[in-house]
């Protein structure tokens, strides 16, 4: 009798199992064919734009306007003491400026970000400091997931130190 209930629990596992993985084939199935993601949660969005934010912070540290580029969206507009840069062939000549000599002229780090449940935009702020790293501003950032994939910056905007 004890093999019997024994069986019947084996049984009983195997199709418990095999039931949720044909629930999980046929979501990834339909993931694929409608050529969807599984939605990602909140925090992952979250780290994804604050390592694109810090990766963006240190293409300046590096000096590589070239890998500073590819953080700037077509249309991003940045807001400065010259104006609004309009797109990003403006805004990477108006910061090739602060690409020129061997050591940065400020630096930047993200201390806020938070992501739209949409998954779609996401802000970024935080402290801008001096060489000697006084803090000298605060910058915000609006970052858009473009369709391929990757975050780019949309608006920016700095502005003396906030809280």
């Amino acid at each position: 009798m004890n093999q019997m209930k024994w069986a019947a629990r084996i049984l009983g596992s195997i199709r418990a199992s095999a039931i949720a993985l044909l629930v999980c084939a046929v979501v990834a199935a339909g993931c694929i064919q409608t050529g969807t993601k599984p939605p990602e949660k909140r925090e992952e969005l979250v780290f994804q734009v604050r390592s694109a934010e810090t990766a963006f912070a240190e293409s300046m540290a590096a000096r590589d306007l070239d890998v500073f580029e590819t953080f700037v969206a077509d249309e991003a507009l940045f807001f400065g003491g010259r104006g609004v840069l309009r797109g990003k062939k403006a805004v990477v000549e108006g910061w090739s400026s602060f690409f020129k000599e061997e050591t940065a002229p400020f630096s930047w780090e993200p201390e806020l970000v938070d992501v739209l449940d949409s998954g779609t935009l996401a802000l970024s702020s935080g402290p801008v400091r001096d060489p000697e790293g006084r803090r000298i501003g605060t910058f915000n950032s609006i970052w858009r997931r473009e369709a391929d994939g990757p975050w780019r910056v949309v608006f920016d905007k700095g502005c003396p130190p906030c809280d």
